[in-house]
Protein backbone atom coordinates (compact mmCIF):
# COMPACT_ATOMS: atom_id res chain seq x y z
CA UNK A 1 0.00 0.00 0.00
CA UNK A 2 1.38 3.39 -0.85
CA UNK A 3 2.89 5.08 2.07
CA UNK A 4 1.53 8.80 1.96
CA UNK A 5 -2.18 6.99 1.48
CA UNK A 6 -1.72 4.83 4.39
CA UNK A 7 -0.77 7.54 6.37
CA UNK A 8 -3.92 9.73 5.70
CA UNK A 9 -5.88 6.97 6.70
CA UNK A 10 -4.68 5.59 9.71
CA UNK A 11 -2.50 8.50 11.45
CA UNK A 12 -5.75 10.59 12.43
CA UNK A 13 -7.26 7.81 14.21
CA UNK A 14 -4.41 6.32 15.96
CA UNK A 15 -2.73 9.33 16.48
CA UNK A 16 0.52 7.02 16.33
CA UNK A 17 4.02 8.15 14.91
CA UNK A 18 5.01 4.31 13.76
CA UNK A 19 2.30 2.80 11.32
CA UNK A 20 2.98 -0.96 10.49
CA UNK A 21 3.41 -1.32 6.39
CA UNK A 22 1.87 -4.68 5.38
CA UNK A 23 4.05 -5.67 2.67
CA UNK A 24 7.07 -5.62 5.20
CA UNK A 25 5.38 -6.94 8.57
CA UNK A 26 8.75 -7.87 10.72
CA UNK A 27 9.69 -3.80 10.07
CA UNK A 28 8.16 -0.64 11.26
CA UNK A 29 8.68 2.42 9.67
CA UNK A 30 8.20 5.69 11.36
CA UNK A 31 6.23 8.30 9.14
CA UNK A 32 6.33 11.90 9.69
CA UNK A 33 4.30 14.51 7.98
CA UNK A 34 5.30 17.13 5.30
CA UNK A 35 3.81 20.00 6.95
CA UNK A 36 2.41 21.20 10.19
CA UNK A 37 0.34 24.13 11.20
CA UNK A 38 0.64 24.36 14.93
CA UNK A 39 -0.56 27.04 17.62
CA UNK A 40 -3.76 27.50 15.62
CA UNK A 41 -7.37 28.20 15.88
CA UNK A 42 -8.84 25.83 13.11
CA UNK A 43 -12.45 25.91 12.17
CA UNK A 44 -12.64 22.77 10.16
CA UNK A 45 -16.77 22.97 8.98
CA UNK A 46 -17.07 19.53 9.93
CA UNK A 47 -19.72 19.23 12.16
CA UNK A 48 -17.71 16.08 13.53
CA UNK A 49 -14.80 18.12 14.82
CA UNK A 50 -15.46 21.52 14.39
CA UNK A 51 -12.18 23.27 15.78
CA UNK A 52 -8.90 21.96 16.36
CA UNK A 53 -5.38 23.52 17.13
CA UNK A 54 -3.00 22.10 14.85
CA UNK A 55 -3.18 20.50 10.98
CA UNK A 56 -0.64 17.75 10.13
CA UNK A 57 0.00 17.14 6.20
CA UNK A 58 1.49 14.48 4.69
CA UNK A 59 1.50 14.25 0.58
CA UNK A 60 -1.47 16.50 -1.12
CA UNK A 61 -3.57 15.47 1.88
CA UNK A 62 -4.99 16.13 5.62
CA UNK A 63 -3.34 13.94 7.58
CA UNK A 64 -4.49 14.51 11.23
CA UNK A 65 -5.90 17.52 13.04
CA UNK A 66 -5.63 17.97 16.79
CA UNK A 67 -3.70 19.74 19.63
CA UNK A 68 -0.69 21.06 19.14
CA UNK A 69 0.91 18.83 21.39
CA UNK A 70 -1.01 16.09 19.43
CA UNK A 71 0.09 16.91 16.01
CA UNK A 72 3.53 17.94 16.88
CA UNK A 73 4.32 14.37 17.19
CA UNK A 74 3.85 14.07 13.76
CA UNK A 75 6.84 16.21 12.81
CA UNK A 76 10.12 14.71 11.65
CA UNK A 77 13.41 16.74 11.21
CA UNK A 78 12.23 17.62 7.33
CA UNK A 79 8.84 18.80 8.46
CA UNK A 80 7.79 22.20 7.67
CA UNK A 81 6.12 23.59 10.54
CA UNK A 82 4.17 26.62 10.53
CA UNK A 83 3.42 28.56 14.06
CA UNK A 84 -0.05 29.94 13.14
CA UNK A 85 0.42 32.20 16.40
CA UNK A 86 -3.20 31.85 17.01
CA UNK A 87 -4.47 32.76 13.62
CA UNK A 88 -7.63 31.76 11.91
CA UNK A 89 -7.61 28.62 9.94
CA UNK A 90 -9.74 27.77 7.45
CA UNK A 91 -10.34 25.27 4.31
CA UNK A 92 -9.39 27.13 0.75
CA UNK A 93 -11.91 28.98 -0.46
CA UNK A 94 -14.00 27.46 -3.36
CA UNK A 95 -15.36 29.84 -5.65
CA UNK A 96 -18.74 28.31 -6.89
CA UNK A 97 -18.92 31.17 -10.27
CA UNK A 98 -15.92 32.73 -12.22
CA UNK A 99 -14.71 33.65 -15.38
CA UNK A 100 -11.34 32.98 -14.92
CA UNK A 101 -9.59 32.98 -18.21
CA UNK A 102 -11.87 36.16 -18.75
CA UNK A 103 -9.84 37.88 -15.66
CA UNK A 104 -6.76 36.72 -16.37
CA UNK A 105 -7.16 38.77 -19.30
CA UNK A 106 -8.91 41.77 -17.42
CA UNK A 107 -5.92 41.80 -15.24
CA UNK A 108 -3.89 43.24 -17.99
CA UNK A 109 -6.88 45.66 -19.90
CA UNK A 110 -7.62 48.95 -18.94
CA UNK A 111 -9.42 49.48 -15.58
CA UNK A 112 -12.41 51.34 -15.84
CA UNK A 113 -14.54 49.95 -12.86
CA UNK A 114 -14.07 53.11 -10.38
CA UNK A 115 -14.04 56.08 -12.82
CA UNK A 116 -16.46 58.14 -11.04
CA UNK A 117 -16.97 60.46 -14.23
CA UNK A 118 -17.47 60.02 -17.92
CA UNK A 119 -14.68 62.35 -18.34
CA UNK A 120 -12.73 60.09 -16.30
CA UNK A 121 -13.99 57.17 -17.99
CA UNK A 122 -12.66 58.82 -21.52
CA UNK A 123 -9.10 59.67 -20.30
CA UNK A 124 -8.69 56.24 -18.67
CA UNK A 125 -9.21 54.78 -22.72
CA UNK A 126 -7.03 57.82 -24.24
CA UNK A 127 -4.34 57.24 -21.86
CA UNK A 128 -4.43 53.27 -22.52
CA UNK A 129 -4.86 53.87 -25.79
CA UNK A 130 -0.90 55.45 -26.16
CA UNK A 131 0.40 52.23 -25.29
CA UNK A 132 -1.80 50.08 -27.10
CA UNK A 133 -0.10 48.62 -30.59
CA UNK A 134 -1.47 49.48 -33.78
CA UNK A 135 -4.11 47.35 -34.77
CA UNK A 136 -4.27 45.76 -31.09
CA UNK A 137 -8.41 45.81 -29.66
CA UNK A 138 -9.17 47.66 -26.37
CA UNK A 139 -11.03 45.15 -24.10
CA UNK A 140 -12.02 44.34 -20.89
CA UNK A 141 -12.62 47.64 -18.88
CA UNK A 142 -15.66 46.96 -16.62
CA UNK A 143 -16.89 50.54 -16.04
CA UNK A 144 -19.81 51.21 -13.83
CA UNK A 145 -21.94 53.96 -15.17
CA UNK A 146 -24.15 53.96 -11.93
CA UNK A 147 -20.98 55.61 -10.38
CA UNK A 148 -21.85 58.30 -12.74
CA UNK A 149 -23.75 61.69 -11.79
CA UNK A 150 -26.67 60.91 -13.19
CA UNK A 151 -26.09 57.45 -14.08
CA UNK A 152 -26.07 58.03 -17.62
CA UNK A 153 -24.72 55.40 -20.41
CA UNK A 154 -21.89 55.98 -22.25
CA UNK A 155 -21.47 56.59 -25.94
CA UNK A 156 -19.35 56.17 -28.86
CA UNK A 157 -18.59 60.35 -29.33
CA UNK A 158 -16.53 60.25 -25.51
CA UNK A 159 -13.81 58.24 -26.75
CA UNK A 160 -13.80 58.20 -30.83
CA UNK A 161 -11.73 61.23 -30.44
CA UNK A 162 -9.24 59.48 -28.76
CA UNK A 163 -9.32 56.26 -30.76
CA UNK A 164 -9.91 56.91 -34.15
CA UNK A 165 -8.00 53.88 -35.51
CA UNK A 166 -8.08 51.99 -32.33
CA UNK A 167 -11.09 49.27 -32.10
CA UNK A 168 -12.28 49.63 -28.77
CA UNK A 169 -15.11 47.14 -26.59
CA UNK A 170 -14.86 47.95 -23.01
CA UNK A 171 -18.11 46.04 -21.25
CA UNK A 172 -19.80 47.16 -18.05
CA UNK A 173 -18.63 45.21 -15.18
CA UNK A 174 -21.67 42.87 -15.23
CA UNK A 175 -20.94 41.41 -18.96
CA UNK A 176 -24.44 42.20 -20.13
CA UNK A 177 -23.34 45.81 -22.14
CA UNK A 178 -20.48 47.02 -23.42
CA UNK A 179 -19.62 50.43 -25.34
CA UNK A 180 -18.16 50.00 -28.72
CA UNK A 181 -16.29 52.48 -30.32
CA UNK A 182 -17.06 53.56 -33.84
CA UNK A 183 -13.57 51.75 -35.43
CA UNK A 184 -15.34 48.59 -33.75
CA UNK A 185 -18.61 49.08 -34.82
CA UNK A 186 -17.12 49.56 -38.20
CA UNK A 187 -15.78 46.34 -38.43
CA UNK A 188 -18.73 44.64 -36.90
CA UNK A 189 -20.96 46.43 -39.43
CA UNK A 190 -23.30 47.79 -37.30
CA UNK A 191 -25.19 50.43 -38.37
CA UNK A 192 -28.97 52.34 -38.43
CA UNK A 193 -30.22 49.65 -40.37
CA UNK A 194 -29.19 46.62 -38.04
CA UNK A 195 -31.63 45.23 -36.28
CA UNK A 196 -32.27 44.19 -32.68
CA UNK A 197 -31.10 40.22 -32.27
CA UNK A 198 -33.01 37.96 -30.91
CA UNK A 199 -32.15 38.73 -26.81
CA UNK A 200 -30.50 41.27 -27.39
CA UNK A 201 -30.36 45.04 -27.67
CA UNK A 202 -28.82 48.15 -29.97
CA UNK A 203 -29.19 51.26 -27.91
CA UNK A 204 -29.99 54.32 -30.01
CA UNK A 205 -29.88 57.98 -30.30
CA UNK A 206 -33.37 58.87 -29.49
CA UNK A 207 -33.59 61.60 -32.39
CA UNK A 208 -31.82 60.10 -35.04
CA UNK A 209 -31.79 56.34 -34.45
CA UNK A 210 -27.83 56.03 -34.98
CA UNK A 211 -26.43 53.51 -32.78
CA UNK A 212 -24.64 55.09 -29.56
CA UNK A 213 -22.09 52.60 -29.14
CA UNK A 214 -23.96 50.52 -26.47
CA UNK A 215 -24.73 46.98 -27.16
CA UNK A 216 -26.92 44.76 -24.72
CA UNK A 217 -26.26 41.13 -24.24
CA UNK A 218 -27.00 39.19 -27.93
CA UNK A 219 -26.05 42.52 -29.95
CA UNK A 220 -22.66 42.52 -27.91
CA UNK A 221 -22.17 39.07 -30.64
CA UNK A 222 -21.97 41.39 -33.81
CA UNK A 223 -18.75 42.82 -32.30
CA UNK A 224 -17.50 39.37 -30.72
CA UNK A 225 -17.36 37.87 -33.79
CA UNK A 226 -15.09 39.84 -34.75
CA UNK A 227 -12.87 39.97 -32.34
CA UNK A 228 -8.99 38.37 -32.83
CA UNK A 229 -8.49 35.21 -31.01
CA UNK A 230 -6.19 35.30 -28.25
CA UNK A 231 -2.82 33.37 -29.30
CA UNK A 232 -1.94 30.29 -27.14
CA UNK A 233 0.58 32.04 -25.32
CA UNK A 234 -1.65 34.83 -24.27
CA UNK A 235 -4.01 32.72 -22.79
CA UNK A 236 -1.36 30.68 -20.99
CA UNK A 237 -0.17 34.33 -19.90
CA UNK A 238 -3.94 35.05 -18.70
CA UNK A 239 -4.15 32.20 -17.18
CA UNK A 240 -0.98 31.66 -15.09
CA UNK A 241 -2.14 35.70 -13.88
CA UNK A 242 -5.76 34.32 -12.68
CA UNK A 243 -4.42 31.27 -10.57
CA UNK A 244 -1.68 33.33 -9.47
CA UNK A 245 -4.62 35.72 -8.25
CA UNK A 246 -6.10 33.55 -6.87
CA UNK A 247 -3.63 31.79 -4.52
CA UNK A 248 -3.30 35.41 -3.38
CA UNK A 249 -7.11 35.68 -1.94
CA UNK A 250 -6.99 31.88 -0.59
CA UNK A 251 -9.00 30.54 -3.23
CA UNK A 252 -7.91 27.01 -3.87
CA UNK A 253 -11.12 26.01 -6.33
CA UNK A 254 -13.29 27.62 -9.05
CA UNK A 255 -15.94 26.48 -10.94
CA UNK A 256 -15.47 28.37 -14.29
CA UNK A 257 -18.73 29.16 -15.81
CA UNK A 258 -17.12 29.88 -19.59
CA UNK A 259 -13.79 27.54 -19.78
CA UNK A 260 -15.41 26.20 -22.93
CA UNK A 261 -12.53 25.31 -25.19
CA UNK A 262 -9.99 26.67 -22.26
CA UNK A 263 -9.60 23.08 -20.88
CA UNK A 264 -6.43 22.51 -22.51
CA UNK A 265 -4.83 25.94 -20.44
CA UNK A 266 -5.52 24.48 -17.72
CA UNK A 267 -4.09 21.10 -18.47
CA UNK A 268 -0.95 22.36 -19.85
CA UNK A 269 -0.83 24.34 -16.70
CA UNK A 270 -1.27 21.66 -14.72
CA UNK A 271 1.17 19.57 -16.40
CA UNK A 272 3.90 21.49 -15.62
CA UNK A 273 2.85 22.50 -12.03
CA UNK A 274 2.25 26.19 -12.59
CA UNK A 275 -1.75 25.68 -11.43
CA UNK A 276 -1.97 27.34 -8.17
CA UNK A 277 -5.86 26.58 -8.27
CA UNK A 278 -8.51 23.26 -8.65
CA UNK A 279 -10.46 24.31 -11.98
CA UNK A 280 -14.09 22.39 -12.87
CA UNK A 281 -14.08 23.74 -16.50
CA UNK A 282 -18.08 24.44 -17.08
CA UNK A 283 -18.98 24.56 -21.16
CA UNK A 284 -22.17 26.36 -22.71
CA UNK A 285 -25.42 24.50 -22.60
CA UNK A 286 -26.41 25.12 -25.57
CA UNK A 287 -22.86 23.02 -26.97
CA UNK A 288 -23.79 19.85 -24.80
CA UNK A 289 -23.93 17.43 -27.84
CA UNK A 290 -19.85 18.01 -27.70
CA UNK A 291 -19.74 16.57 -24.08
CA UNK A 292 -22.23 14.00 -24.67
CA UNK A 293 -21.18 12.45 -27.59
CA UNK A 294 -17.73 11.48 -25.63
CA UNK A 295 -19.73 9.86 -22.71
CA UNK A 296 -18.36 12.45 -19.93
CA UNK A 297 -20.60 12.94 -17.64
CA UNK A 298 -21.35 15.61 -14.28
CA UNK A 299 -18.02 16.01 -12.37
CA UNK A 300 -15.42 13.98 -14.88
CA UNK A 301 -11.56 14.37 -14.25
CA UNK A 302 -9.13 14.55 -11.38
CA UNK A 303 -8.48 16.59 -8.32
CA UNK A 304 -6.93 19.40 -10.51
CA UNK A 305 -9.37 19.69 -13.43
CA UNK A 306 -12.85 18.75 -14.25
CA UNK A 307 -15.87 18.66 -16.83
CA UNK A 308 -19.01 17.91 -17.45
CA UNK A 309 -20.99 21.21 -16.05
CA UNK A 310 -23.34 23.01 -18.70
CA UNK A 311 -24.02 26.92 -18.13
CA UNK A 312 -26.97 28.75 -20.08
CA UNK A 313 -28.50 31.52 -19.35
CA UNK A 314 -32.26 32.76 -19.01
CA UNK A 315 -32.04 36.52 -18.78
CA UNK A 316 -29.32 39.45 -18.55
CA UNK A 317 -28.95 41.40 -15.65
CA UNK A 318 -30.56 44.25 -13.29
CA UNK A 319 -27.63 46.78 -14.35
CA UNK A 320 -28.42 46.85 -17.77
CA UNK A 321 -32.22 46.52 -17.21
CA UNK A 322 -32.26 42.96 -19.25
CA UNK A 323 -32.85 40.73 -16.12
CA UNK A 324 -36.31 39.52 -16.93
CA UNK A 325 -39.01 40.03 -14.82
CA UNK A 326 -43.34 39.14 -13.99
CA UNK A 327 -43.73 43.25 -13.38
CA UNK A 328 -41.95 46.13 -15.58
CA UNK A 329 -39.29 47.80 -13.87
CA UNK A 330 -39.55 50.93 -11.45
CA UNK A 331 -37.47 53.19 -13.85
CA UNK A 332 -38.94 51.61 -17.20
CA UNK A 333 -42.10 51.32 -17.01
CA UNK A 334 -42.51 49.68 -21.03
CA UNK A 335 -39.70 47.47 -20.16
CA UNK A 336 -40.05 44.03 -18.27
CA UNK A 337 -35.73 43.08 -19.57
CA UNK A 338 -34.78 40.90 -22.06
CA UNK A 339 -34.88 36.69 -21.91
CA UNK A 340 -31.60 35.40 -23.15
CA UNK A 341 -31.19 34.23 -26.82
CA UNK A 342 -30.95 30.86 -25.52
CA UNK A 343 -34.82 31.14 -24.87
CA UNK A 344 -35.77 31.35 -28.54
CA UNK A 345 -37.70 29.71 -29.67
CA UNK A 346 -40.38 28.67 -27.23
CA UNK A 347 -39.42 25.89 -25.64
CA UNK A 348 -35.10 25.70 -26.60
CA UNK A 349 -34.34 26.17 -22.96
CA UNK A 350 -36.51 23.34 -21.43
CA UNK A 351 -35.38 20.83 -24.62
CA UNK A 352 -31.63 21.55 -23.46
CA UNK A 353 -32.18 20.91 -20.41
CA UNK A 354 -34.58 17.54 -20.64
CA UNK A 355 -31.09 16.37 -23.46
CA UNK A 356 -28.31 17.36 -21.41
CA UNK A 357 -30.04 15.90 -18.15
CA UNK A 358 -30.56 12.64 -20.00
CA UNK A 359 -26.79 12.72 -20.75
CA UNK A 360 -25.92 12.38 -17.45
CA UNK A 361 -24.38 16.41 -17.35
CA UNK A 362 -24.80 18.82 -14.69
CA UNK A 363 -26.57 21.73 -15.93
CA UNK A 364 -26.60 25.59 -14.42
CA UNK A 365 -28.60 28.08 -15.81
CA UNK A 366 -28.04 32.32 -14.92
CA UNK A 367 -31.17 33.60 -13.60
CA UNK A 368 -31.52 37.46 -12.00
CA UNK A 369 -35.00 38.64 -12.25
CA UNK A 370 -37.96 36.45 -11.02
CA UNK A 371 -39.29 35.71 -14.15
CA UNK A 372 -36.66 34.04 -15.38
CA UNK A 373 -35.67 32.37 -11.75
CA UNK A 374 -39.52 30.65 -12.34
CA UNK A 375 -39.06 29.76 -15.52
CA UNK A 376 -36.02 27.80 -14.68
CA UNK A 377 -37.30 26.45 -11.61
CA UNK A 378 -40.19 25.15 -13.82
CA UNK A 379 -37.86 23.85 -16.22
CA UNK A 380 -35.60 21.76 -13.60
CA UNK A 381 -38.79 20.51 -12.45
CA UNK A 382 -40.41 19.44 -14.69
CA UNK A 383 -37.56 17.03 -16.26
CA UNK A 384 -36.76 15.47 -12.54
CA UNK A 385 -40.40 14.09 -12.97
CA UNK A 386 -40.14 13.52 -16.59
CA UNK A 387 -36.56 11.58 -15.68
CA UNK A 388 -37.03 10.69 -12.06
CA UNK A 389 -35.03 11.05 -9.01
CA UNK A 390 -31.32 10.78 -8.84
CA UNK A 391 -28.48 13.38 -7.60
CA UNK A 392 -28.35 15.47 -10.42
CA UNK A 393 -27.71 18.93 -8.50
CA UNK A 394 -29.03 21.18 -10.82
CA UNK A 395 -27.94 24.92 -10.43
CA UNK A 396 -29.30 28.54 -11.06
CA UNK A 397 -26.78 31.01 -11.09
CA UNK A 398 -27.19 33.89 -8.83
CA UNK A 399 -30.79 33.46 -8.13
CA UNK A 400 -30.85 36.83 -7.57
CA UNK A 401 -34.31 38.20 -7.37
CA UNK A 402 -36.83 35.94 -5.94
CA UNK A 403 -41.03 35.90 -5.78
CA UNK A 404 -41.39 34.63 -2.02
CA UNK A 405 -43.22 31.69 -3.12
CA UNK A 406 -40.48 30.48 -5.26
CA UNK A 407 -37.86 30.51 -2.30
CA UNK A 408 -39.10 26.82 -0.72
CA UNK A 409 -38.85 25.59 -4.31
CA UNK A 410 -35.00 25.62 -4.17
CA UNK A 411 -34.78 23.13 -1.32
CA UNK A 412 -37.98 21.32 -2.94
CA UNK A 413 -36.38 20.39 -6.32
CA UNK A 414 -32.89 20.25 -4.63
CA UNK A 415 -31.44 23.30 -6.50
CA UNK A 416 -28.11 24.71 -5.57
CA UNK A 417 -28.57 28.59 -5.15
CA UNK A 418 -25.28 29.62 -6.40
CA UNK A 419 -24.93 33.07 -5.25
CA UNK A 420 -22.39 35.87 -5.24
CA UNK A 421 -22.82 38.48 -2.03
CA UNK A 422 -20.84 41.07 -3.37
CA UNK A 423 -23.62 42.01 -5.84
CA UNK A 424 -25.76 42.66 -3.07
CA UNK A 425 -23.53 45.20 -1.47
CA UNK A 426 -23.06 46.83 -5.10
CA UNK A 427 -26.32 46.83 -6.66
CA UNK A 428 -28.06 47.47 -3.52
CA UNK A 429 -26.61 51.07 -3.97
CA UNK A 430 -29.33 51.48 -6.61
CA UNK A 431 -31.73 48.56 -7.46
CA UNK A 432 -34.54 50.07 -5.85
CA UNK A 433 -34.83 52.51 -8.32
CA UNK A 434 -34.96 49.67 -10.71
CA UNK A 435 -37.58 47.34 -9.07
CA UNK A 436 -38.69 49.54 -5.62
CA UNK A 437 -38.70 48.25 -2.01
CA UNK A 438 -41.29 45.32 -2.26
CA UNK A 439 -39.39 43.08 -5.04
CA UNK A 440 -36.01 43.91 -3.32
CA UNK A 441 -37.58 42.21 0.41
CA UNK A 442 -36.14 38.87 -1.74
CA UNK A 443 -33.81 40.61 -3.30
CA UNK A 444 -30.07 38.43 -2.55
CA UNK A 445 -32.28 36.61 -0.25
CA UNK A 446 -29.61 34.16 1.80
CA UNK A 447 -31.27 34.21 5.39
CA UNK A 448 -34.67 33.06 3.87
CA UNK A 449 -33.05 30.55 1.36
CA UNK A 450 -31.47 29.02 4.07
CA UNK A 451 -34.15 29.06 6.41
CA UNK A 452 -36.19 26.76 3.54
CA UNK A 453 -33.67 24.23 3.32
CA UNK A 454 -31.46 25.03 0.28
CA UNK A 455 -27.71 24.36 -0.38
CA UNK A 456 -26.03 28.36 -1.15
CA UNK A 457 -22.78 28.31 -2.76
CA UNK A 458 -20.33 31.51 -2.63
CA UNK A 459 -18.65 33.02 -5.30
CA UNK A 460 -17.54 35.61 -6.76
CA UNK A 461 -18.35 36.21 -10.56
CA UNK A 462 -14.89 37.26 -11.12
CA UNK A 463 -14.13 39.20 -13.31
CA UNK A 464 -17.80 40.77 -13.01
CA UNK A 465 -17.10 41.56 -9.42
CA UNK A 466 -13.40 40.96 -7.10
CA UNK A 467 -12.41 37.61 -6.45
CA UNK A 468 -11.46 38.13 -2.62
CA UNK A 469 -14.14 35.60 -0.62
CA UNK A 470 -13.84 37.98 2.63
CA UNK A 471 -15.45 40.72 0.43
CA UNK A 472 -17.90 38.20 -0.27
CA UNK A 473 -18.34 36.91 3.20
CA UNK A 474 -18.78 40.74 4.72
CA UNK A 475 -21.23 41.56 2.39
CA UNK A 476 -23.29 38.55 3.44
CA UNK A 477 -23.09 39.04 6.80
CA UNK A 478 -23.53 42.97 7.10
CA UNK A 479 -25.46 43.57 3.56
CA UNK A 480 -23.73 47.49 3.71
CA UNK A 481 -23.88 48.94 0.50
CA UNK A 482 -20.75 49.65 -1.13
CA UNK A 483 -21.73 53.61 -0.58
CA UNK A 484 -21.95 53.81 3.11
CA UNK A 485 -25.70 54.59 2.98
CA UNK A 486 -27.07 51.46 4.62
CA UNK A 487 -24.79 51.02 7.88
CA UNK A 488 -27.33 48.39 9.25
CA UNK A 489 -27.46 46.67 5.96
CA UNK A 490 -29.84 46.81 2.88
CA UNK A 491 -32.73 44.76 3.15
CA UNK A 492 -30.90 43.49 6.80
CA UNK A 493 -33.26 41.30 7.27
CA UNK A 494 -31.67 38.63 4.49
CA UNK A 495 -28.08 38.80 6.50
CA UNK A 496 -26.87 35.36 7.61
CA UNK A 497 -23.58 34.50 10.14
CA UNK A 498 -20.31 34.40 9.52
CA UNK A 499 -20.44 30.47 9.60
CA UNK A 500 -23.28 30.48 7.48
CA UNK A 501 -21.21 32.72 4.72
CA UNK A 502 -18.09 30.46 5.23
CA UNK A 503 -19.61 27.81 5.53
CA UNK A 504 -21.52 28.48 1.83
CA UNK A 505 -17.97 29.27 0.93
CA UNK A 506 -16.58 25.82 1.63
CA UNK A 507 -18.79 22.94 1.87
CA UNK A 508 -21.64 24.79 -0.34
CA UNK A 509 -19.11 25.46 -2.93
CA UNK A 510 -18.02 21.47 -2.82
CA UNK A 511 -21.39 20.28 -3.08
CA UNK A 512 -22.30 22.63 -5.76
CA UNK A 513 -19.63 21.01 -7.91
CA UNK A 514 -20.36 17.53 -6.30
CA UNK A 515 -16.63 17.22 -4.49
CA UNK A 516 -17.81 17.46 -1.04
CA UNK A 517 -16.37 13.83 -0.44
CA UNK A 518 -12.34 15.24 -0.58
CA UNK A 519 -12.73 19.09 -0.22
CA UNK A 520 -14.67 21.87 1.78
CA UNK A 521 -13.60 20.88 5.01
CA UNK A 522 -10.47 20.02 6.83
CA UNK A 523 -11.37 16.59 7.53
CA UNK A 524 -8.40 13.45 7.93
CA UNK A 525 -7.98 12.27 4.61
CA UNK A 526 -9.52 15.03 2.85
CA UNK A 527 -7.70 17.07 0.20
CA UNK A 528 -5.17 19.68 1.97
CA UNK A 529 -6.09 22.80 0.74
CA UNK A 530 -5.99 25.52 3.45
CA UNK A 531 -6.43 29.13 4.07
CA UNK A 532 -4.58 31.37 7.09
CA UNK A 533 -6.07 34.34 7.63
CA UNK A 534 -4.61 37.44 10.27
CA UNK A 535 -7.50 37.75 11.81
CA UNK A 536 -11.05 35.93 13.20
CA UNK A 537 -12.93 36.86 11.36
CA UNK A 538 -15.63 35.31 13.49
CA UNK A 539 -14.51 37.50 16.75
CA UNK A 540 -13.97 40.65 14.85
CA UNK A 541 -17.06 42.91 14.54
CA UNK A 542 -18.95 42.42 11.16
CA UNK A 543 -18.01 45.83 9.51
CA UNK A 544 -14.18 44.40 9.64
CA UNK A 545 -14.48 41.67 8.20
CA UNK A 546 -13.69 43.34 4.64
CA UNK A 547 -10.42 44.54 6.03
CA UNK A 548 -9.07 41.02 6.62
CA UNK A 549 -6.26 39.61 4.60
CA UNK A 550 -4.42 36.18 3.44
CA UNK A 551 -1.24 35.23 5.47
CA UNK A 552 -0.81 32.27 3.54
CA UNK A 553 -2.60 29.70 1.03
CA UNK A 554 -2.23 25.88 0.64
CA UNK A 555 -2.63 23.96 -1.92
CA UNK A 556 -2.23 20.34 -2.42
CA UNK A 557 -0.47 20.29 0.61
CA UNK A 558 2.33 22.95 -0.74
CA UNK A 559 2.24 26.85 0.11
CA UNK A 560 1.50 28.57 -3.03
CA UNK A 561 0.73 32.19 -1.41
CA UNK A 562 2.35 34.33 1.30
CA UNK A 563 2.01 37.30 2.33
CA UNK A 564 5.21 39.09 2.60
Amino acid sequence: MNTKLLLSLLVAATAAVVVAIPSRPAQAVEMKADLVIINANVRTMDGQRPAAEAVAIYGNRIAAIGTTEEVRRLAGAETKMIDARGALVLPGFNDSHVHFLDGGAHLASVQLRDAVTPAEFAERIRRFAETTPKGRWITGGDWDHERWPGAPLPTKELIDKHTPETPVFVNRLDGHMSLANSAALKLAGVTKETKDPPGGLIVRDPLTGEPTGVLKDAAMSFVYAKLPAPSVDEQLAAARAATAHAASFGVTSVQDMSAGNDVGIYQTLAARGELKTRIYAVSPLAAWQRLAATGVRAAFGGEMLRIGGLKGFADGSLGSTTALFFEPYTDAPANRGLPSDEMFPEGAMLKRVRDADRAGLQIMIHAIGDSANDHILSAFEQVTKEHGARDRRFRIEHAQHLRAQDIPRFARAGVVASMQPYHAIDDGRWAEKRIGPERAKTTYAFRSLIDAGATLAFGTDWYVAPLDPLLSIYGAVTRRTLDGKNPQGWVPEQKITVEEAVRAYTVGSAYAEFAESYKGTITPGKLADIVILNQDIFRVEPNEIEKTKVRMTIMDGKIVYQAN
